[in-house]
């Protein structure tokens, strides 16, 4: 098996974290896909497509890690289309599946729900440093509360305030970018499971036009992957 371990850019090599080259490296990406093929599957299943046990917890569950990325390439050269290649290549791996992968979605259920997803856990990761950044400053500022600066406006000597003083200015920017990352973190909807092109006509019809069986599977596939809107 071959596999590409870190995103990379420029830009990401000279400034992202590990973790954060982590998250939005290949095996990150496509394992994501895979974990929403496997709660689009066991959701279908529950809410009563004819999908095996088997099928699911033996082998999808078996091979979320497992990519072969020298089949993807394989598959993609054929078919053109990066989805079908890596629904082919986890296919093989799962051949119990290969009928229930991807049953009923489009290529952005996919790609576009890993996106938001990747997007929250990123900016999960800038709030921490953000957290661990406040902290320091805390003890600094408490450290330098009673030394003597020069306070600075205009870009002139101004009067004097302490050392400590300005820390807790940085500090403040830092507390209202800390609300507007969890706001943003909190009110992120996933795509859901929304079909083609946002009618859910597909679905529709694997449910037999049940309206409510559909709205409960994209409920379902939402709190899956840790959403709670869509």
């Amino acid at each position: 098996m071959s596999e590409t371990p870190a995103w990379s850019s420029p830009l990401a090599e000279r400034y992202a974290s590990a973790a954060m080259l982590h998250l939005w490296s290949p095996p990150s990406r496509y394992g994501l896909w895979r974990r929403l093929w496997l709660a689009l599957a066991e959701a279908e299943r529950d809410l009563g497509a004819d999908i095996s046990v088997d099928a699911l917890v033996t082998q999808m569950r078996a091979h979320l890690d497992h990519i072969d990325f020298m089949a993807v390439a394989s598959y993609e050269k054929r078919f053109r289309h990066d989805v079908m290649a890596h629904a082919h290549a986890y296919g093989d791996m799962a051949p119990a599946a290969r009928g229930v992968i991807h049953l009923g979605a489009t290529s952005a259920f996919v790609t576009d729900n890993t996106d938001l997803i990747l997007m929250r856990r990123g900016l999960e990761l800038v709030r921490a440093r953000v957290v661990t950044l406040l902290r320091t400053l805390a003890a600094f500022a408490a450290q330098w509360k009673d030394e003597p600066a020069l306070g600075y406006t205009h870009l002139q000597p101004a009067q004097p305030t302490t050392v400590g003083k300005r820390a807790t200015l940085w500090m403040q920017d830092l507390v209202l970018d800390l609300a507007d990352l969890d706001h943003r973190i909190a009110t992120l909807p996933l795509r859901g499971v929304k079909g083609t092109t946002g009618t859910q006509a597909s679905f529709l019809s694997l449910f037999g036009g049940d309206h409510a069986k559909v709205r409960d599977l994209d409920r379902r596939v939402t709190q899956a992957m840790g959403f709670t809107a869509s």
